[in-house]
């Protein structure tokens, strides 16, 4: 039996539920050891591992959008008393939690931020019982330029600086990545040098389409983009960007992982276009820089290089460990779980589970 306490755990979202998966730190014979939250689909699900406190965003084609939290590192759930939702006399109503994010309120205590859709920012400083909407945002000069996706139009990436609770960034689709410094109270959109070729001005103030963003939590002034038209990363804090598609077979791609110990590493899974969706070639490949983009080597060991017509969505690639000891682990929507131990090689983990929309990857302290 694995020691819950040298473990590695994987949350599994999807459109039947939640899965939860672990291995010891070698990451070699994973367990299911539960699915909770059934029938509703999981957009995403986090973990706090110094707490064991997780959270889940649940939508049900009946009751609607809810927040789920469990205080025993997942294995069992309840759903919040309140949940995120425009003020009354707007007619709007949340239809979807795309992201959940852990951060820091300015005064000093845990803070839980919402993603929505239609887009939206939302924090809860009380565990899930009420939230606030940032309507500063949805009022911002550049608001006109925001427009539905494919998928609609959501608020999906939420990134919380680790040091200063004041600062944060935050990404739509479409409509581009914003940054705050103090604590959502005014806003700054952060899109010079990122293309929207689908727009009659392909390098527009706001408006891109940014499938996911993450921010380095060590290098603060690091960022990295995969969107609808390139990969990019900024080294100022998303002030500029630099695009890093060169040494890729695509500039189109939904996920990016990060090693926490190296800014300069990262991990994308391109796919063939925007029409398409599919991995490129139809050989399943996750692309490694080791040099903040500059080029990349495709990995393939473990992973089918034949007749793979998969997709990875947004959510659904997580990093956990660091340096050579960095986990590197992503689900596709044909329900394929894998797993790699250095983010070099990969093992199937499951197969055959319901369309696979976010992947979250923790070791418990």
């Amino acid at each position: 039996m694995t020691d819950p306490m040298d473990s590695v755990v994987l949350f599994v979202g999807t459109r039947r539920g939640l899965f939860r998966f672990r291995a010891g730190r070698d990451r070699r014979d994973w367990r299911r050891e539960g699915f909770h939250i059934g029938g509703h689909e999981i957009y995403h699900a986090t973990l706090e591992p110094d707490s064991g406190r997780a959270w889940a965003a649940a939508v049900h084609p009946v009751w609607g959008t809810h927040i789920y939290r469990s205080d025993d590192f997942g294995a069992s759930w309840d759903a919040c008393e309140g949940r995120p939702a425009f003020p009354a006399d707007d007619d709007r109503e949340v239809e979807a939690i795309w992201h959940l994010a852990v951060g820091t309120s300015p005064g000093g205590g845990p803070r839980l931020y919402a993603g929505g859709e239609p887009a939206a920012l939302f924090h809860s400083d009380d565990g899930g019982a009420t939230w606030t909407w940032h309507e500063t945002l949805d009022r911002h000069p550049t608001r006109a330029a925001w427009q539905p996706a494919k998928g609609g139009l959501a608020l999906h990436s939420i990134q919380p600086d680790p040091v200063d609770p004041a600062r944060l960034f935050v990404a739509l689709s479409a409509g581009g990545c914003y940054r705050t410094e103090d604590a959502g109270r005014s806003w700054t959109e952060i899109n010079r040098g990122v293309r929207a070729d689908f727009l009659p001005e392909p390098d527009p103030e706001a408006g891109q389409c940014v499938h996911s963003l993450r921010l380095h939590p060590v290098d603060r002034g690091r960022l990295y983009q995969q969107n609808h038209c390139g990969t990019y990363r900024s080294d100022d804090g998303g002030d500029t960007w630099t695009e890093i598609s060169a040494g890729l077979p695509s500039d189109f791609g939904y996920v990016i992982g990060l090693d926490p110990a190296d800014s300069d590493r990262c991990w994308v899974i391109p796919e063939e276009s925007s029409h398409l969706r599919s991995v490129c070639d139809r050989e399943l490949r996750v692309f490694e820089s080791g040099n903040g983009g500059r080029s990349w080597v495709a990995r393939a060991e473990g992973l089918p290089q034949e007749d793979a017509w998969v997709t990875v969505l947004r959510e659904a690639l997580a990093t956990e460990g660091e340096g050579d000891d960095c986990g590197v682990h992503f689900g596709t929507a044909t329900g394929h779980l894998f797993a790699s131990a250095d983010g070099q090689s990969f093992t199937p983990v499951a197969a055959f589970l319901p369309k696979i929309l976010s992947v979250e990857a923790f070791r418990l302290p």
